[in-house]
This record gives C-alpha cells, structure tokens and sequence, in this order.
C-alpha cells in the first residue's frame, strides 16, 4: 500500500506561515487583494476557482472575480486585463487557461502586467522559470507539485522524473523546475511511443496531460513517487486525475489523490504570490 500525499498538510503548513505576512501587510494598510478573470464555464476552471475562493477567504486575501461570457471578444477580454493592470489596490491576477479558439491567448497573456501574473503566465514571468533567473512568478501548479514533494522529504536531486505533459501551464515548468532540482528529466505526452517502457524506469512520476486516468497499473513499478495534477470531469459528475487511482495505489511507494491532492496545494501557491506581490508593492 502506498503512502497517500494528501494536500491538506502541505497546504495547512503554508497558510499559517502566509496569516502571518498578511496581518504584517494589514498593519501597513495594505489589503493583498486578487483579480480572478474567467471566461466560459469550463468543468476544472469553476473547480480550481472554487478551490481557490475557499483557500482566500481562510487566509484573508480580498478576491475580485470576473465572470466572462465563452463568447467575449479578444477587445473586451483585454479591457479587463487593462483594468486590473491600472488598479493599484489590485496585486495579482488569475487568468484561467485554455482560453476559447476564438480569442488569441498570446495576446491576452502579454497584456497582463508582469508584476501582477501571479500564475506565471507572461513570457517575462515564463523566462524567469526556464533560466533559473528567479524573476516573475512560476506557475502556482508547477510550484505546488515540488513543495508536495520537499514537504514529504522525496528526493528530487539525482532522481529520474517522468513528467506526462507538456503545456505551458505545467508541463514545461515542472520539468525546468525539477531540472532546477537537479533531477533527470524526461519529458512524455499522449503521442509519446511506448511510454509504459518510459514511465517503469522512473523514481517521479507527474502526471499532466489532462487525460482522463491514462496512467494505468502496468505503467508503473514498486518504488515510485506519483503526483497527479490532472483534473478531469467524469460522466457522472466526479472528478477524477490522470491516473487510475486503485490500480497504481497498491503497487507504488507514494501517490497523491485527485481530489485531496494537489489542488490544496495549488491555490495556496497562488495566495502566496499575491501576498509576495503586496509586499513587493511596498518596496
């Protein structure tokens, strides 16, 4: 039976640690406040807001939300971006991702001030990941995956690390992070040939290519550290990862749920970030 990561400790961990910097914030009248932009009503974005609404109202940053229509237009999206860049008692902004075909994300992503993308999103931000320079913010599921990791005392430095995945949203940035670690990094996808061949002869295993239970018991091998940051909604209404939970649980040395795992970890990242940003507006 394998060890259950639960993101609950991690996440508990850090919130205390972040009251504690907020309520230094407050006593210098400054409110670390979030501007969360969604368009549609995508299935895990409503989940991951929810999450993240919960997690701001126990730590005590102030949330702005706004709710945008699937078939808002690229002028009137980034009229919103545009607004939260000029508000100065904004700190940060969330902008979920994918957004709709129509709308030109690169774009979007550009008009969002650099010092307020607490979710990593901008090429500026992006950089600061894939050189290792420390500028910006990573993105906060990236960033989540390795602090499960160190809370539990994994190794990461020397250890062959799988990632299954590879957008910019997580993907691509925990790889360059646990490049960052010092771990050999392989880097697999839906398309990837035989990755059960790939997946076996790895210690870490992070799953993030957003398909439904795709790693199954016999892509795994006693030993092995699984975190699964996928999010995916089932038929009947329940949320289930990237891995088939009871076939790889009873044959790996760890494993984190979906839900329980790192979503927890995920929004209280993203907390931080903002309370980070409030305090570098001070500077």
């Amino acid at each position: 039976m394998a060890k259950i990561l639960l993101g609950k400790d991690v996440a508990d961990q850090m919130t205390a640690q972040l009251i504690e910097r907020l309520v230094h914030l407050r006593e210098k009248g400054v409110e670390p406040t979030l501007a969360i932009v969604r368009v549609g009503e995508e299935s895990d974005a409503v989940y991951y807001e929810r999450g993240a609404l919960k997690r701001a109202e126990k730590i005590g940053v102030r949330t702005v939300v706004h709710a945008l229509p699937h078939d808002v237009d690229q002028d009137q999206l980034k009229a919103v971006i545009e607004k939260v860049n000029e508000d100065d008692s904004v700190h940060g902004c969330l902008l979920f991702r994918p957004l709709p075909a129509h709308l030109d994300e690169a774009e979007i992503c550009n008009t969002l001030c650099a010092k307020k993308d607490v979710d990593g999103i901008s090429p500026a931000s992006m950089a600061g990941v894939f050189t290792g320079t420390g500028r910006g913010f990573a993105p906060c599921t990236a960033e989540a995956t390795l602090a499960m990791l160190k809370h539990n005392q994994i190794p990461i430095k020397g250890a062959r690390a799988t990632v299954i995945g590879r957008s910019l949203v997580i993907g691509k940035p925990v790889a360059m992070m646990l490049l960052a670690e010092h771990a050999t990094v392989t880097i697999c996808h839906t398309r990837t040939v035989d990755l059960p061949a790939v997946t076996r002869e790895s210690d870490l295993i992070i799953a993030c290519a957003g398909k439904a239970e795709m790693v199954r018991g016999d892509m795994v091998a006693p030993g092995q550290t699984i975190i699964d940051v996928g999010v995916n909604e089932t038929e009947d209404g329940k949320f289930v990862g990237d891995v088939a939970f009871d076939e790889v649980e009873p044959l790996v040395a760890n494993i984190s749920p979906v839900p329980r795992g790192v979503g927890s970890v995920t929004t209280t990242v993203l907390m931080k970030h903002v309370i980070e940003a409030a305090e570098r507006s001070l500077e």
